[in-house]
């Protein structure tokens, strides 16, 4: 029996091309070995763990029908990402036509269900350091959200995140400094709540 964890991307990719229809064993440890940052990333960019899921499903469901047109020119993890980017990117656009109520708005704090009670207070107190991550994430605007984890956690280019957003390269190179300065302010701002400090 082919030991499949032992084997590099490439040639799991010539295998799953090659097997027979309904053997997908060396396609599954590609989805295996790439599923958590793909799922991950899925999450920061939809802002819910349920879309996440679906997308990061739908992503390999692309990669396995696309595998004949995969040239081999970068590694297959590398060209997932560009898959990932680029469903998530049209899954974010077609989520605009959605109205959103904005919770910082000064008639929000009223709104009962708004209001932090003491378990909750206790709960958020209890966050580790990826939950605040998370948390300041879906509190950016997708303007600066979305270009900030295509830079830092993809590790995109510059061109490449501007072509993707259909913006100017200085736009996209102002919007993630913008997004970086705002998320250390928001995140200093969120560790110092939990802390106690005023």
């Amino acid at each position: 029996m082919t030991r499949f964890a032992d084997m590099p991307d490439e040639a799991l990719v010539t295998m799953a091309r090659e097997s027979p229809e309904g053997d997908l064993r060396a396609f599954e440890e590609l989805v295996r070995r790439h599923q958590t940052p793909v799922s991950t990333n899925c999450r920061y960019l939809s802002r819910s763990e349920t879309d996440a899921e679906d997308l990061a499903q739908e992503v390999f469901m692309k990669a396995y029908f696309g595998l004949a047109s995969f040239e081999g020119r970068s590694p297959f993890g590398a060209w997932v990402k560009r898959i990932k980017v680029n469903h998530c990117l049209n899954f974010i656009r077609k989520k605009k036509g959605q109205s959103f109520v904005d919770v910082d708005e000064d008639y929000m704090e009223s709104e009962p269900a708004l209001q932090v009670n003491p378990v909750a207070d206790r709960l958020l107190e209890q966050m580790t350091q990826r939950e605040r991550i998370r948390e300041v994430l879906d509190s950016l605007p997708d303007t600066l959200r979305v270009p900030l984890i295509l830079r830092d956690h993809d590790g995109l280019a510059y061109e490449e995140i501007a072509e993707q957003m259909k913006i100017g390269l200085s736009a996209t190179k102002m919007r993630i400094k913008r997004a970086r300065e705002e998320f250390r302010a928001r995140y200093t701002q969120l560790e110092q709540a939990q802390d106690g400090i005023p």
